[in-house]
């Protein structure tokens, strides 16, 4: 049941393997599930939900794996709960009995609990064998059994109830956007390299020893250090506006992450005419060219913006075309300095704050140079890895 479980999940996008398998199936065998549908629902989500934007996913699953078994459920439950709400009037037991009733392991008690439940059609009071009130039956409630299992309570629709309204089909991961969720997405873009002083290589160390017959063979290697370079430009001010609170949490999470080698930010205003800024106030100018020749084609570039103007800012010019000291001459338009950066550096994004339904016009033109990903965890996921191929050119 479990793997066939775990197969309805994965069929449903959930990125559930083996490893959640086991374990929920150790779960089970743990009783954590408290025996019960509503704990089975409770405990699968906790071990296999591993984003908020899959408790949807997971919901349908149940229902589609369990939907059908609630009826009878719900009917023995209720008949149980009805007949054990009214016990009968108790048995009086002597001491003699009583120690016999509590010699009885737990693991038996279980195992004859299965067997009254597969064996049992109706309604008992006042014995010692089937689940009933007011007897000396380890099953049951109101009775006189000290080492029994006391049933009562509880039920299987509940948690058939929940998938099936599927409470969290609004739960989306594009929804949730903090610093430290854009952390752990950052933290996907990595890439190491050996510098430095030599240091022991425990793992090639011990392989070296095992084949040379437990002979000590010391192996040594250069420290592996982060190696990822990344350039970020980002658009401030005017339709920007409305997402700065967003933006300013990527670039709180890229200023925090710690497996870049180094990070440069800048910023521009709607489109990049030849120069960024080093502040939003857009007094401190650096060219683009000298940029580039600072940057190599390894670095990482980011361009951050809505990528919404008006067309003539894009292919028409603007104040700042037509001045020699942007490095490329006159009437170098903003689309050919994108085509620059673009052509530039090996790998690039486009991350858009807008809905990718409104990519229309100049972000719809943008578009056309830079791969553009919506600025969602799902969208910046994606991003950093198509920053992270390594086919160049891209």
């Amino acid at each position: 049941m479990v793997v066939d479980f775990v197969l309805d999940l994965r069929a449903q996008g959930l990125k559930v393997g083996p490893l959640e398998a086991v374990t929920l199936a150790r779960a089970l065998l743990l009783g954590l599930h408290d025996q019960s549908l509503d704990g089975f629902y409770d405990v699968a989500r906790a071990l296999c939900v591993h984003r908020e934007g899959d408790l949807d996913a997971f919901d349908r699953a149940f229902a589609k794996r369990f939907k059908g078994i609630e009826s009878a459920a719900v009917d023995v439950t209720k008949a149980l709960a009805e007949w054990l709400a009214d016990p009968a009037k108790l048995l009086h037991l002597s001491d003699e009995e009583r120690k016999k009733l509590e010699a009885l392991p737990l693991d038996e008690i279980r195992r004859m609990l299965e067997e009254r439940l597969r064996e049992q059609k109706g309604r008992h009071e006042g014995g010692s064998r089937w689940i009933g009130s007011g007897g000396t039956s380890p099953f049951g409630t109101g009775g006189q059994n000290p080492a029994g299992i006391r049933i009562g309570g509880g039920g299987g629709k509940s948690a058939i109830a929940v998938a099936e309204s599927r409470l969290f089909k609004e739960y989306r991961s594009d929804l949730v956007l903090d610093v430290r969720s854009l952390e752990v997405a950052l933290r996907k873009l990595r890439s190491f390299a050996h510098v430095g002083e030599p240091e022991l290589d425990i793992d090639e160390t011990i392989d070296a020893t095992a084949r040379q017959g437990g002979e000590l063979e010391i192996v040594m290697r250069p420290p592996r250090r982060p190696n990822v370079k990344v350039l970020l430009l980002m658009d401030v001010g005017g339709s920007m506006d409305p997402h700065a609170h967003t933006v300013s949490l990527l670039f709180s999470a890229a200023k925090r992450a710690t497996n870049f080698k180094r990070l440069e930010t800048y910023y521009f205003h709607n489109a990049i005419y030849g120069r960024v800024y080093k502040d939003a106030t857009m007094k401190e100018g650096v060219r683009v060219v000298d940029l580039l020749r600072d940057c190599d084609r390894t670095w990482k570039l980011v361009v951050l913006g809505d990528a919404l103007m008006h067309p003539a800012e894009l292919i028409g010019g603007s104040w700042d075309l037509g001045n020699n000291d942007y490095g490329r001459g006159t009437n170098t338009t903003a689309i050919a300095w994108m085509h620059e950066l673009r052509g530039h550096f090996d790998r690039s994004a486009w991350l858009n704050p807008e809905p990718a339904r409104y990519w229309t016009g100049t972000a719809e033109a943008i578009a056309q140079i830079f791969h553009m990903f919506e600025l969602t965890l799902d969208g910046l996921g994606e991003a950093v890895a198509h920053l992270s191929r390594r086919t160049s050119g891209t």
